[in-house]
């Protein structure tokens, strides 16, 4: 049975569903709104165990999961949300061992997925032009002890990328269209390009330039995820949904044109 151990990092729930990221250290105490609870009782007890407070209040240990992570994100900035992050990931195919290129760090959310799945044999390369944002994603990364598997860069990518033949390259900056040579120069042949944009004129205007980059096969999608008041008696939605967060935007690069050819005379005729 896998325990707790010092230096781990663990969720801990109360019975009103309050949630606690903390790391567990081999003494001391943690303080919730129900009361204290001491690191000693939580190293070596089993995950799923429930605990109690000194005031008598149930707590649960849980080791938390990407999403808790992700949620308890410190931020400066607005970071994508987990139920936009799941597509991404599935969207650029990420695996252990792969390298993934990103633009545009931020708090470091996205770059905390993907160094999760790429493993300890995989990289995450992510660029950032403010020093002060990479500083905050790379405490982040540590905290939940992924920092090692991330490159960090300090640069505006209008002076280009680095790399070159990569499978997956995700921006999250406000004009994509404006790096589209930069990033059809990095990607690979069939490689995913994918970013994310807040309204729909946005999508419009890298729409419009995707093509002359060599990118096509657009896809355009947003994710809608509804919770439910899990009580029995009256199972309903919850009254308050995370709906629109942003519309993603995906393409693949191409090494030659693919648009339609035109229709011959007897095609045209059954048309």
């Amino acid at each position: 049975m896998s325990t707790a151990k010092a230096g781990d990092l663990a969720l801990l729930v109360t019975a009103e569903r309050r949630e606690f990221l903390v790391k567990l250290q081999a003494a001391g105490d943690f303080q919730t709104h129900r009361g204290v609870l001491r690191f000693e009782d939580l190293v070596g007890q089993p995950w799923g165990s429930v605990l109690h407070t000194h005031l008598g209040h149930p707590v649960a240990l849980l080791r938390p999961s990407l999403r808790d992570i992700l949620l308890k994100t410190q931020r400066r900035s607005q970071i994508l949300f987990p139920k936009d992050i799941g597509y991404v990931l599935l969207r650029l195919s990420v695996r252990p061992g792969m390298t993934v290129v990103e633009a545009g760090t931020g708090s470091g959310a996205l770059t905390t997925a993907l160094a999760w799945a790429v493993g300890p044999e995989g990289r995450v390369i992510t660029y950032d032009r403010r020093q002060d944002m990479q500083a905050l994603a790379r405490k982040n990364l540590a905290r939940v002890g992924l920092e090692e598997r991330v490159t960090f860069k300090l640069r505006d990518i209008a002076e280009g990328l680095d790399e070159r033949e990569v499978e997956a390259l995700f921006i999250d900056v406000p004009r994509p269209e404006a790096y589209l040579a930069q990033v059809s120069e990095a990607l690979a042949g069939g490689g995913v390009f994918g970013t994310i944009l807040p309204t729909a004129n946005q999508v419009s205007a890298l729409l419009a330039a995707l093509e002359p980059h060599g990118l096509g096969l657009a896809e355009v999608c947003e994710v809608l995820l509804r919770f439910y008041k899990t009580v029995p008696e009256r199972l309903r939605p919850v009254d308050r949904m995370v709906a629109h967060t942003g519309y993603l935007v995906f393409g693949r690069k191409l090494l030659a044109n693919l648009a339609p050819a035109e229709a011959t005379q007897a095609e045209a005729e059954q048309d």
